[in-house]
């Protein structure tokens, strides 16, 4: 990259088109990014010393308007689909264009930074945004490499973000005027018209998802994991808001990441350099380790505070529930460094699985746990989405589908062939609900849930004795130290038998029902495992 100062950096943003700007700001440290944001009134601090702002329009995701471009690299590798969208090089080249004319006469944030913590790996990407905000999430979320590690490297990826940037959707090709679009042919991410950052970190996973499987064999997992004291690694997969970060920042144990990771031929490996933790109820006796992470140098986004305060209100969802948190790995004080660990020996699914049915830890068979990764369960509750008054599933293929641009089977493939290889033990952990669903039963206690996965983790569930689940086949542990028996068999917790039947059925039918699209690339012992309706 040969990046070492404002001049050269001027000229690198003039070979990418964007020229005339009023100023550059290159590699700033947190501090300044987040005196700059203050300053420009677009974010205030909280008590804690973290950085406070508002996404604006876009709290989330919009994997509607996420777009990749269909040329001869991608054509026939990409499973196009709902979330896999294409564009046409000229609509991107279209995007890009009005993308680059858009920082005439405006300031301009740029880093370079890495991903992959494994060096065999690692790649350089050049994040620029319209804010220094943005620019902060770029230094929380990737690697910071030296100095002299950036006058050494070369040329990878591209990042433009500029949230006032928006598309003409009759001249540009997009669904409105928010946009992500990805190039594999320039190695460019451009982003339009949302300023939830979360797009950038989930661009840059995407590209991974697309290039590690291909070109080394790297399974891209869409997983949280940590390492314990005997160097064993644990991974977590589970959609947003089943727990993977929380019961990841084990303080008995070494967080390797918590959100994107790679399977090597030796090991596991954290794409990124920080974590981005949903904040909603967050509370210092459930979740200290991010609790505490919340100090300067972090990023909030969307936390209102007390009136009259600059206390976050963590119970607070005026704005959103996606209330978020980025903060630099090395915030938690347990975090391995650097992040990469050995072979997995558990894995654990997790689901919120708000009908009340599935087993708080259960054990799965290799064909069980292909058909579980693929299925990719969870459960929506009621209160999280407009017009969502019951329990609503959710199947999101691999944990993780609107980040997958080849084919779920691919990743399936590779996860059953690591699994068997390495004899990993794999295991189904419910953090929803029993004694019913939503608005009857209870939320399974977070002190449970860990203590089901301390015993998983320390070979406690070895010995133990289980039966298999009537509907589902998952074997259930008949006891787990420091957890009520009664609780570990779903049926015992709700009052009415047949009516647990019964939603156990309505829940195994609809399991089926998602596998359907994916019965044509499933093996026999896949198949096999599919929960079994009457």
């Amino acid at each position: 990259m040969q990046i070492s100062s404002v001049r050269d950096t001027l000229k690198e943003l003039r070979e990418l088109g964007i020229e005339n700007i009023a100023d550059v700001h290159y590699q700033l440290p947190p501090e300044e990014l987040t005196a700059q944001t203050v300053t420009l009134g677009q974010g205030c601090l909280a008590d804690t010393g973290a950085l406070v702002v508002n996404t604006g329009e876009f709290t989330g995701r919009s994997p509607k308007d996420k777009f990749i471009v269909k040329d001869a690299i991608t054509e026939k590798t990409v499973n196009w689909n709902d979330f896999n969208l294409p564009i046409t090089a000229a609509c991107f080249d279209k995007l890009y264009g009005r993308i680059t004319r858009y920082f005439a006469g405006k300031p301009v944030w740029v880093r370079d930074c890495q991903a992959c913590a494994d060096p065999e790996y690692r790649i350089n990407i050049r994040v620029i945004t319209e804010t220094p905000w943005s620019n902060l999430f770029a230094y929380n979320m990737f690697l910071r490499p030296h100095e002299e590690e950036l006058e050494q490297a070369e040329s990878g990826w591209t990042v433009i973000q500029a949230p006032g940037c928006l598309a003409d959707p009759a001249l540009d090709g997009t669904r409105q005027q928010n946009f992500a679009a990805v190039s594999f042919t320039r190695k460019m991410i451009i982003i339009g018209g949302s300023a939830y950052t979360g797009e950038i970190k989930k661009g840059i996973f995407t590209i991974l998802n697309y290039l590690l499987p291909q070109e080394h064999n790297v399974l891209s997992m869409h997983c949280s994991a940590n390492q314990g004291k005997a160097g064993d690694t644990a991974i977590f997969f589970g959609l947003s808001g089943t727990g993977k970060t929380t019961l990841s920042a084990d303080p008995q144990r070494k967080l390797i990441g918590d959100d994107e990771h790679g399977w090597t031929r030796s090991g596991v490996f954290n794409f990124e350099g920080g974590c981005y933790a949903k904040t909603i109820d967050l509370s210092e006796e459930k979740e200290p380790q991010i609790f505490h992470a919340i100090r300067e140098g972090a990023l909030l986004e969307n936390t209102p505070f007390f009136p009259g305060t600059n206390k976050i209100n963590y119970a607070d969802k005026s704005i959103t529930e996606n209330t978020r948190v980025s903060y630099p790995l090395h915030y938690i004080d347990n975090a391995l460094e650097p992040s990469v660990g050995a072979l997995p020996k558990n894995i654990f699914f997790l689901t919120c699985d708000a009908y009340g049915v599935l087993p708080p830890v259960s054990r799965l068979t290799p064909g069980q746990a292909m058909y579980q990764f693929i299925s990719g369960y969870t459960a929506k509750v009621a209160g999280t989405e407009a017009g969502v008054t019951e329990p609503k599933s959710t199947f999101s293929a691999c944990f993780g589908a609107p980040f997958m641009p080849l084919h779920p089977a691919r990743y399936a493939q590779m996860l059953g062939e690591r699994m068997r290889r390495h004899a990993v033990n794999v295991w189904l952990i419910n953090t929803g609900w029993t004694g019913g669903a939503y608005g009857t039963g209870n939320r399974i206690k977070l002190n449970y849930t860990r203590a089901m996965i301390t015993a998983a983790l320390n070979g406690q569930l070895d010995q133990v004795a289980y039966k298999d689940h009537e509907v589902f086949g998952v074997a259930i542990p008949e006891s787990v130290p420091g957890v009520p028996s009664e609780i570990l068999d779903p049926r015992n917790t709700w009052a009415d038998g047949a009516a647990y039947d019964a939603q156990a059925r309505d829940l195994a039918g609809q399991f089926v029902k998602n596998f359907e699209k994916y019965a044509a690339q499933a093996d026999p012992e896949m198949l096999a495992a599919a929960p079994k309706v009457k």
